[in-house]
């Protein structure tokens, strides 16, 4: 072992794990994606580091694979469970699952009441302005009656489309329309990741109830 062999290993363990660390924290509280880690040496000898490898005039080596295409789900910014009397309520009332509402109030807001979408959707179940006016609803930021709602609107979706569950998830983000237009899950990467994303938590909800 060379004199200066030890030092430069350990110095790249401990970026290592730093840079774990970090992506994992990242991963876990939020929906930005870092990516794999590059190392590249300049013409002064300084080592950086960058998960964009952009100038073809340095030599970039992979440093730390992406560790959040390892980490499936992602931990709430908000509480998941402070609504579950909400969404048990509504699930008995519109016969609709209580794992599976929570998977679709997770994806759609990340149990934000105050969510809205860049489309102008609103609440905890991002509920559209034509559907909350179509369904009566008076106030899309009150948890209890977006909830309530939110499980209407996809009562009526599963019924739909035949009890599909798949189908009327993407119903669900695309709209009906577009779904009965394809009479399958549109090829619309949104749609087709959403739907993934729904039926992952489903699972895990499912699991842990």
């Amino acid at each position: 072992m060379s004199d200066n062999f030890f030092p430069h290993a350990a110095v790249q363990y401990a970026l290592t794990v730093i840079f774990s660390v970090l992506l994992v924290f990242v991963s876990v509280t939020s929906s930005f994606a870092v990516g794999d880690i590059y190392k590249y040496i300049d013409e002064n000898g300084v080592v950086h580091f960058t998960n964009v490898p952009t100038d073809s005039s340095y030599q970039y080596n992979l440093f730390i694979k992406d560790l959040t295409k390892k980490l499936p789900l992602t931990i709430s910014r908000y509480s998941s469970s402070v609504y579950d009397e909400m969404i048990s309520e509504a699930s008995q009332k519109h016969g609709v699952s209580f794992p599976l509402l929570k998977a679709v109030i997770k994806v759609e807001s990340d149990f934000n009441p105050r969510a809205v979408s860049r489309a102008g959707a609103l609440g905890l179940m991002q509920i559209m302005p034509e559907n909350a006016k179509a369904f009566g609803m008076r106030d899309p930021f009150d948890p209890r009656e977006n909830i309530l709602t939110g499980t209407q609107y996809f009562r009526e979706l599963l019924e739909r489309f035949n009890g599909k569950l798949q189908l009327a998830l993407a119903a669900y983000n695309a709209g009906p329309s577009v779904v009965d237009r394809y009479n399958r899950i549109p090829p619309i990467k949104e749609t087709e990741d959403y739907v993934e994303r729904v039926m992952k938590y489903f699972n895990h909800f499912k699991n842990n109830y």
